[in-house]
C-alpha cells in the first residue's frame, strides 16, 4: 500500500524549483538552515570533521547531504518522496560519499545498525513525525556526544502540539494532508531535556532584513556522553 505521505511529498516536489547553481557567494554547494537564501548559519553548527557520519531525514533535493559530503563526511539522506530523491540524483550526479535511501525516519532509525555523528532535519522529519517516537531512535543512533539539530517554521501563536499541513494538488483534486508537530522553543527545550539530550539551545532565527516576519525556528542538542 502506498504511503499516503509519500503522494503529498511526490506533489510537493513537482511544484519546487531545483537549488540554485551558485549561491551568493559563487559556491556550487552550501549548507542553508533556513527558507531564505544565503542567510542563517552553515553546517559548522553540527561540529563534523572529514570522515564523519552524518544523516540527513527528510533530505529532500539533497543540497545539504550533498554539501556535507564534499566537505568529507559520509552523508547520507533518507526521503519519503521518490520525486524528491530523483531531483536529487540529477542535480548532483557526481557526489561522491553521498547516499539516498527512500526511506520513512522512523523506520530507518529503527532497522539502520549504523551510528552517526550527527543527524539532522531542515524543514524535514522532525517537524513531520511525532517527536515522542522520533527523539529517542534518534538518540539510539547518535554517538556519544553526536550533534541532533533541526530547522522549520516557528508555530503560529496558540496553534502547538500536531497540526495539519495541506499541499495543494490539482484544480479539481483536495489537497493532500500532513500532519506536522509545532512548539514553542522553551517547549522544545525541555522536551529534549526530558529524553536525556545536553547542551540544548532552541530559539528563532530572525528573518533578513526587508518586509518579511516569520524567522526560523532552530534547535541544537547533543546526546549524552562523549566522544
Amino acid at each position: 500500500m502506498t504511503d499516503p505521505r509519500s503522494t503529498a511529498w511526490d506533489t510537493y516536489a513537482q511544484g519546487k524549483p531545483q537549488r540554485r547553481t551558485t549561491n551568493a557567494k559563487g559556491e556550487t554547494t552550501w549548507f542553508n538552515w533556513t527558507q531564505y537564501p544565503d542567510h542563517g548559519p552553515g553546517a559548522d553548527v553540527l561540529g563534523l570533521a572529514p570522515g564523519d557520519r552524518v544523516l540527513d531525514l527528510g533530505c529532500g533535493s539533497g543540497g545539504n547531504a550533498a554539501h556535507l559530503a564534499t566537505l568529507g563526511m559520509t552523508s547520507v539522506g533518507i526521503d519519503l518522496s521518490a520525486e524528491q530523491l530523483a531531483k536529487a540524483r540529477e542535480r548532483w550526479p557526481g557526489v561522491n560519499g553521498m547516499q539516498l535511501h527512500r526511506a520513512d525516519a522512523l523506520t530507518h532509525l529503527a532497522d539502520t545498525p549504523t551510528t552517526f555523528d550527527a543527524v539532522y532535519s531542515v524543514f524535514g522529519a522532525a517537524w513531520f513525525t511525532d517527536p515522542g517516537l522520533l527523539l529517542p531512535l534518534v538518540q539510539a543512533r547518535l554517538k556519544p556526544g553526536g550533534v541532533l539539530a533541526f530547522s522549520q517554521r516557528p508555530p503560529i501563536d496558540g496553534c502547538y502540539g500536531c497540526q495539519a499541513s495541506y499541499i495543494p494538488r490539482g484544480p479539481d483534486e483536495d489537497p493532500a494532508v500532513v500532519k506536522r508537530w509545532d512548539y514553542e522553543p522553551d517547549v522544545w527545550g525541555l522536551t529534549l531535556k526530558e529524553f536525556g539530550y545536553v547542551e540544548v539551545s532552541a530559539s528563532v532565527i530572525a528573518p533578513p532584513p526587508g518586509s518579511r516576519r516569520t524567522g526560523t525556528l532552530f534547535v541544537r542538542c547533543v546526546s549524552p556522553g562523549s566522544r
